[in-house]
């Protein structure tokens, strides 16, 4: 097998966020969870755009979010994720192709548009994400071409994705390309309502098909029905997979087997927004995985990643993330 063309390829519902600012009344007044992801119709994305007043768009995507981070810190990525051929589409695609990112998926025509997030964000920084999935859930396994999937050294699938059955059998296509070319395979659980939601089909996906996992606090929980982090955090020990679980501002925990590492949540003036915190933070550990720089290093990594994207309004880095990470080295 040939040496990867890519760190990563990764798997995911792209989408251009609309952000905009609100207070916890405007969070309660519109009936949503706060900091939770709402599934919301074509209807319910129009009323919505015209209560939020102000809003800045931009491209987003859990996953898109991860491979422009990749890009940042100098690793090299391809992405995978269904945009219509109208202009937020030409939008996602403009942003991706200029950091450098590898964009093959054709585009959706005549269907549903390109699929956008209306992100709240309260003045705590926490964000709710209110998402029509539009033209995203129109992937399916003819747009995984397997020279794709095998040019990357780890496939990384989001867990948003596993929703449409088309899209499902994309990513288990993904995953069996991936492994055959001796590739490994990364989920993200993405949110703890995907994973009330897919709990059984995410179970089996988790322990069969993947050997790299991603989740929050709330997530692996939900995931192994435990009472606490520590129980969830023994299952997951016992699985002998790479896992990097994430704790907000009490850090996260990373570890493959016996080797665990409890990594500091690093340092950030003030949090403005957590939108793309964990898309960063799996940025960097998939940096640091793909390097050869070893558990607790990419773990570091993840953690500077993570900081730099909640500093400000925005699910990607407005620096350079190679040279953050060297000066925080120097």
């Amino acid at each position: 097998m040939a040496d990867p063309r890519w760190d990563i390829v990764g798997i995911g519902n792209a989408i251009v966020d609309v952000l905009a600012h609100a207070n916890d009344d405007f969070i309660f007044r519109q009936g949503m969870t706060k900091g939770a992801m709402n599934l919301i119709d074509a209807g319910r994305a129009e009323l919505l755009y015209e209560a939020l007043g102000p809003a800045v768009e931009q491209s987003g995507g859990s996953m898109a979010n991860t491979v422009a981070g990749l890009a940042s810190l100098g690793g090299r990525a391809a992405y995978i994720g269904k945009v219509a051929k109208d202009q937020l589409g030409d939008i996602f695609a403009h942003d991706l192709k200029s950091a450098g990112i590898y964009f093959p998926t054709a585009r959706l025509v005549g269907g549903a548009p390109t699929a956008r997030s209306f992100i709240v964000i309260t003045p705590d920084g926490q964000r709710t994400m209110n998402t029509y999935l539009g033209a995203c859930v129109a992937l399916t396994p003819e747009d995984v071409h397997a020279d794709t999937v095998a040019g990357g050294r780890i496939l990384y699938l989001e867990g948003y994705l596993w929703d449409p059955p088309a899209a499902k059998q994309a990513f288990l296509k993904a995953a069996r390309i991936a492994h055959q070319a001796k590739r490994l395979v990364a989920l993200s659980l993405s949110d703890a309502f995907c994973v009330a939601r897919h709990h059984d089909s995410f179970l089996d996906l988790v322990h069969n098909h993947v050997d790299i996992l991603f989740a929050n606090e709330a997530e692996i929980t939900a995931l192994y029905r435990t009472k606490s982090f520590e129980e969830a955090l023994k299952v997951v020990r016992g699985l002998g997979k790479t896992a990097a679980l994430t704790r907000s501002e009490k850090g996260s925990v990373v570890l493959n087997g016996d080797e665990v590492h409890v990594i500091q949540a690093a340092p950030v003036d003030k949090v403005v927004d957590t939108t793309g915190a964990g898309d960063l933070y799996a940025s960097g550990f998939l940096y640091g995985l793909t390097h050869n720089l070893g558990l607790k290093r990419a773990g570091e990594i993840a953690s500077i990643a993570a900081a730099e994207v909640i500093s400000h309004v925005g699910p990607r880095p407005q620096v350079r993330l190679a040279d953050l990470i060297k000066e925080r080295a120097a």
